[in-house]
């Protein structure tokens, strides 16, 4: 079966163009001008509208276990919601207890994420150091296309990897040609202002920024950047959300040092004043980690995507219903950490970044798409519009609008973080694989049509990085053979 998007403006990462796209066998087979479809093609009439890469959300959670629970989203769900708002593929996590095989808990992700209706891949975590871990970080780069190992500097007494882990971790994904990711911030610091604020009687989820605050992760994204420099390895901030670690990741990056930084969409616009509502379970709903902080934090992010000194858009999506929630009522630390996001990310991004005049339109395809897709070796496969590339494309129409609602979301979760926000600039058709899955707000997912995708080692970056790395190599200082001396 071919599908032809007739009529519409192209929009790349690099440039726009009128073109017909033509699709068949789940690839983009033609782009041009006026092209004539095969007998039996299905045609989305593109009319005023661009046509784009579909959207890759690089942090998800979907069925995550986490904190006595399990996130509300299952694979079919989160990714069905993803579809209705643009977004073709996910990349999310396995992650080991400390102790547990990493092969094994990924093997466990593949078999949850049967079920998606859109591509995805996973990141996995290493949460605790030995020879076996080394030795199964090698057949997961080798035999089953990860690319990237995720690292938690946070979350102590669980997950929480400490500077052994990373330095070993590091170490090793770069044997491999791997790429390490780290969750940026201090837990020892967390923990202990956990703690202390416990101990004055501060229980309800105002406690959670105060026990979290920016200079924590400014911290421990200095710390990780620089056990990255010490090593030679590029790395990769997830989800930053103040200026302290988006100063540390610029001025890496002005010194030559390979470092990315990811956004969420949620802290682009959401601040920390949700804390402070006298509603507990609004106030909970909020509850991530990191948390929403000062609204001045949000000048830093959006300039540090202006600037390209953060690559990459994300949700973490990890949601809890209130009940969920509500196991924390008397202590903020046992609330579950997670909100949603992944059906409103690609329209919060275009309002409030291409609407604003923060982001170009070819900026929001490069953050919200491409640049995922370059910095974890799918390209141009993925995040492209282009002869050859997987048929995973969006209809997006820039003057649409809509008010997001948890009334009409299509998220498994009882609130949303962007609860009556207006945004202008929305999916109108998604096409995944070469087929329509979403058409003006009519979702026909397919559950178990979503694909693993293999992401080879040694992107681009690693093979720079290997060359840097051998000249700039210690070399051992020649000297004459010592003569003995007799006493």
């Amino acid at each position: 079966m071919s599908l032809l998007i007739r009529g519409g403006t192209v929009l790349t990462a690099e440039h726009q163009h009128r073109a017909d796209v033509l699709c068949a066998d789940g690839k983009i087979i033609a782009i041009s001008e006026k092209l004539d479809a095969p007998v039996g093609t299905e045609i989305v009439e593109a009319g005023e509208a661009y046509v784009i890469p579909g959207g890759i959300d690089p942090h998800t959670h979907m069925e995550l276990p986490f904190m006595g629970t399990t996130a509300s989203d299952d694979f079919y769900s989160g990714t069905a919601a993803g579809l209705a708002g643009g977004t073709t593929m996910i990349i999310d996590f396995a992650i080991p207890g400390a102790n547990e095989s990493p092969l094994e808990v990924f093997k466990t992700s593949r078999r949850w994420a049967e079920k998606s209706c859109s591509d995805y891949a996973f990141h996995v975590a290493i949460t605790s150091w030995s020879e076996r871990v080394a030795e199964e970080m090698g057949i997961l780069a080798r035999a089953h296309g990860v690319n990237s190992f995720k690292h938690f500097m946070a979350y102590k007494g669980a997950i929480m990897a400490d500077d052994h882990v990373l330095l070993n971790s590091f170490a090793r994904a770069l044997e491999l040609g791997a790429i390490p990711t780290v969750h940026a911030e201090n837990g020892e610091a967390v923990y202990h202002l956990q703690r202390a604020l416990l101990a004055q009687g501060i229980t309800g989820p105002e406690g959670h920024p105060l026990s979290r605050p920016p200079a924590v992760e400014g911290e421990a994204a200095e710390r990780a950047i620089a056990i990255a420099n010490v090593l030679g390895v590029p790395v990769y901030i997830v989800h930053v959300s103040t200026a302290e670690a988006t100063n540390a990741i610029a001025r890496a990056r002005a010194a030559g040092q390979r470092v990315y930084g990811e956004v969420l969409a949620q802290h682009l616009v959401v601040d920390e004043s949700v804390y402070q509502n006298p509603d507990w379970d609004f106030a909970a709903a909020h509850v991530m980690s990191p948390p929403f902080r000062p609204k001045h934090h949000q000048k830093a992010l959006w300039a540090g995507l202006a600037s390209g000194q953060l690559q990459t858009t994300a949700t973490d999506h990890c949601c809890f219903r209130a009940v969920q929630k509500a196991a924390g009522r008397e202590n903020f630390t046992a609330i579950p950490n997670g909100t949603g996001g992944i059906e409103d990310r690609m329209s919060v991004l275009w309002h409030h970044g291409v609407g604003s005049g923060r982001l170009t339109p070819q900026e929001f395809v490069r953050v919200t798409s491409t640049n995922t897709a370059q910095i974890f070796n799918i390209y141009p496969r993925k995040g492209a519009v282009s002869v050859g590339a997987d048929a995973d494309l969006v209809v997006w129409d820039p003057k649409a609008s809509r008010v997001i609602s948890a009334k009409t979301q299509h998220q498994q979760v009882d609130v949303n973080v962007y609860e009556g926000m207006q945004v202008t600039g929305l999916a109108r058709h998604t096409i995944a694989a070469g087929k329509l899955v979403y058409s003006e707000g009519d979702l026909r997912a397919e559950r178990g049509a979503g694909r693993y995708i293999e992401r080879p080692c040694y992107m681009p970056v690693l093979r720079a990085q290997e060359i840097r790395n051998r000249l700039a190599a210690p070399q051992a200082v020649p000297r004459a053979p010592a003569v003995a001396v007799t006493p």
